[in-house]
């Protein structure tokens, strides 16, 4: 099961003996490690990414994890939880990292400022070689798992500007003469920020069309790895 896993370590030097075990985990074949990022909860509750790896993946901003950074402070700044209420852009982000609100508030309890986390894209059938190694290093382990890839905010947008555009185009058939000059106007306006809504919404569908695919060639590295290794 692909999962969002956090771990979160009262230091850096811990933080970072929990990076080094996810990749030994990997490694041993029991979890599949897609993607991490280190990070560290700032004074004033931004959040700084120390180190990080995609891989295959892409670039950092372009995962759930990058999405889940943003939404616990950091560059985005937007606000955590239900009770600092979320942006627009927040819920976007929301959407994004594939995980509840609900995940983000329990997170932003314990990810305190002046702590650190290790946060990582993962698969894992079983969560106890996970739960063992983190928690001898002294790491509190979150986990949740990964929503299906939804389009429900683009796609709401998209179906609301549309709306907008064909109540103007007929108000704009019964205007004035004045009138038509500054609907159109406004017609055009809308108009471009669709044609920009559908294609931030198109990439973000090739971009998970993308890592998925990475993902099915990461875990047939793998597998034809360890055939190998079992031949020899």
């Amino acid at each position: 099961m692909d999962r969002m896993l956090v771990v979160v370590f009262d230091n850096e030097n811990k933080a970072y003996e929990g990076k080094k075990a996810l990749l030994q985990l990997d490694g041993e074949g029991s979890i599949s490690l897609y993607g991490y990022a280190v990070v560290a909860k700032n004074a004033d509750g931004t959040t700084t990414v120390k180190q990080d790896d995609y891989g295959p993946l892409g670039t950092l901003a372009g995962t759930v994890v990058g999405s889940l950074i943003g939404l616990l402070g950091g560059p985005v700044g937007v606000a955590i939880g239900a009770t600092a209420g979320l942006t627009i852009g927040a819920t976007a982000d929301l959407n994004n990292a594939r995980i509840g609100l609900d995940f983000i508030d329990e997170l932003a309890k314990v990810l305190l400022p002046n702590r650190f986390a290790v946060i990582a894209e993962i698969e894992e059938d079983w969560t106890t070689p996970v739960d063992d190694r983190m928690e001898a290093i002294g790491g509190t382990v979150f986990r949740r798992a990964l929503s299906d890839v939804k389009q429900t905010i683009h796609d709401e947008h998209i179906a609301a500007m549309k709306a907008d555009i064909a109540q103007m185009k007929a108000e704009h058939a019964q205007a004035r003469a004045d009138r038509k000059a500054k609907l159109h106007e406004k017609i055009n306006q809308l108009d471009a920020k669709l044609q920009a809504q559908l294609q931030k919404s198109k990439e973000q569908r090739q971009t998970a069309d993308r890592q998925a695919q990475a993902k099915v060639e990461i875990l047939k590295a793998k597998a034809k790895a360890a055939a190998a290794k079992s031949g020899a």
